[in-house]
């Protein structure tokens, strides 16, 4: 269902001038959202949403690719994004990210990565802050406290970017960082 929508939302976006980020469908108590996230490199306006909803919304009224009543959301996926996808981390390359990492992987972290440092202040030592500064097939490479580390994505459970001056943890790595 989904995939069909996808196809055409991709076609949709490209012709306005932005990428399709993401596309979910939450339901509530009173019915579906489906949600499209679109994104481009200096971020998207509310005339883009705009565009890319007035004409999504006429394919979705003419033809019947979601099943059922729901509603329509067309924004951008926001500054601090969920990173899913590979593509989701290649467009956040040298920006700050959160990593929630997969412990039980704990060993095979350790063996290929110099020592992660937690910046979580709840004692979660399984998420850690850094700068994200590479991108490839098997892995992403974090700066974190001045060291790099590979992290495979298999160990990451859950992955976003910061934005850090709304995010005291970030401000306060920064603050170290500048400080050495």
């Amino acid at each position: 269902m989904l995939e069909n929508f996808e196809v055409i939302a991709k076609e949709v976006c490209s012709k306005h001038g932005v990428g399709l980020y993401d596309i979910k469908i939450i339901n509530t108590q009173h019915g579906k959202i489906l949600c499209v996230y679109i994104t481009r490199v200096n971020g998207v306006s509310i005339t883009d949403c705009t565009k890319v909803s007035k004409e999504l919304n006429a394919i979705l009224d003419n033809n019947n690719i979601i099943e059922g009543s729901f509603t329509l959301e067309v924004s951008s996926p926001g500054i601090e994004r969920p990173l899913k996808f590979k593509k989701h981390y290649a467009t956040a390359i040298n920006e700050w990210v959160s990593l929630k990492l997969d412990m039980k992987n704990e060993k095979n972290i350790a063996q290929k990565t110099t020592p992660l440092h937690s910046n979580s202040h709840d004692g979660d030592n399984s998420t850690i802050f850094g700068i994200l500064k590479e991108v490839n097939q098997d892995y992403v490479t974090i700066e974190n406290e001045g060291e790099l580390n590979h992290i495979s994505y298999g160990d990451i459970k859950k992955a976003k970017t910061i934005y850090k001056s709304i995010n005291p943890q970030i401000a306060d790595v920064t603050a170290k960082k500048e400080n050495k």
